[in-house]
């Protein structure tokens, strides 16, 4: 089993400020720092920490290429990265007030390189119990999601950020659509989180659905059927890659647990609740590690981490 992710790459510019910029003013920053980002790059290395073998699907400026360690050290497999040299590297400026919160500027660069036939090479090397991962920092969307099903290979698709675009997707053809509060708003044109997600239920009856729910939590939505898993509570001081160490971690168990249901052929509904629930719980513990930690990549936590930080919380 293996996850391939188009996903962008991109040099994080990180200021931690007292509060986030206005209008008009100039702000002193306390600290600075430049590190490896992007959602596809954090993804991929919590993909890869938390098990699963892991291809990362992307572009960057060769002179960025010494950023890369990351996710080489995490043992993502980087054969299908492109390195060029001449468009810049996707990057993003990103405020960090005093209380963890973050806000973030993107310029989308060398993400945007994506080509038909990069995607279908990459596709044509995956196989049966593969997922493709997929967020909204590249270009392509429609038809990498196109060329996964055609090929019977799940799709996760994490729309963030959010744009309008996302609403003309083939969204009917993934298989897991995972979206935070705002998102799913958005998407659907609902005022609550429960209207929300009968909305996007709606979509198709295929359709898994992951709601990242912050604080309180995570709801995992299949037809009728809705696992809530609550959050652990820590001191926060940086929220940035909290959601990608989630979906990271989620994605690589929960596609280990498909790929064993397969091996079985067996579809015991009491176990495969139980694999998920300690699937979402492992995803909010690592989760929970990450937001104690300055910066994007840095901050995604090791399995054995994970481990011991479930068992001090005894679950």
């Amino acid at each position: 089993m293996a996850i391939f992710n188009f996903g962008s790459i991109n040099i994080d510019h990180v200021y931690n400020v007292p509060h986030f910029v206005q209008p008009g003013e100039t702000l002193g920053s306390s600290a600075y720092d430049a590190i490896l980002g992007g959602k596809g790059a954090n993804q991929s290395i919590a993909c890869a920490k938390a098990g699963a073998s892991t291809f990362h699907v992307g572009s960057i400026h060769s002179n960025d290429a010494n950023m890369l360690s990351p996710m080489l050290d995490a043992s993502v497999n980087m054969k299908f990265v492109v390195q060029q040299n001449h468009t810049p590297s996707g990057h993003a400026i990103i405020q960090v007030n005093a209380q963890g919160e973050n806000a973030i500027i993107l310029f989308p660069g060398a993400n945007h390189l994506l080509t038909d036939e990069i995607v279908k090479n990459a596709l044509s090397h995956a196989n049966e119990g593969d997922w493709v991962l997929l967020q909204n920092e590249t270009n392509d969307i429609d038809v990498i999601i196109e060329t996964a099903f055609a090929h019977k290979i799940p799709v996760a698709f994490n729309p963030a950020p959010m744009t309008e675009a996302v609403k003309d997707l083939p969204l009917e053809k993934v298989s897991m659509l995972i979206v935070n509060e705002i998102e799913a708003k958005q998407l659907t044109g609902t005022e609550s989180i429960d209207e929300a997600q009968q909305a996007l239920l709606d979509m198709s009856e295929k359709t898994e659905v992951l709601f990242t729910l912050g604080k309180k939590g995570v709801r995992f939505i299949k037809q009728s059927k809705v696992i809530h898993v609550d959050a652990f509570s820590v001191t926060a001081v940086d929220t940035t890659a909290a959601g990608d160490t989630f979906i990271g971690f989620f994605l690589a168990q929960y596609a280990m647990l498909q790929s064993t249901i397969d091996a079985h052929n067996t579809n015991e509904l009491s176990n495969q609740d139980a694999a998920i629930t300690q699937a979402l719980t492992r995803a909010c513990a690592a989760s929970a590690i990450c937001v104690t930690r300055h910066g994007a990549s840095p901050s995604v936590p090791s399995a054995d981490e994970v481990d011991e930080f479930l068992r001090k919380h005894r679950v």
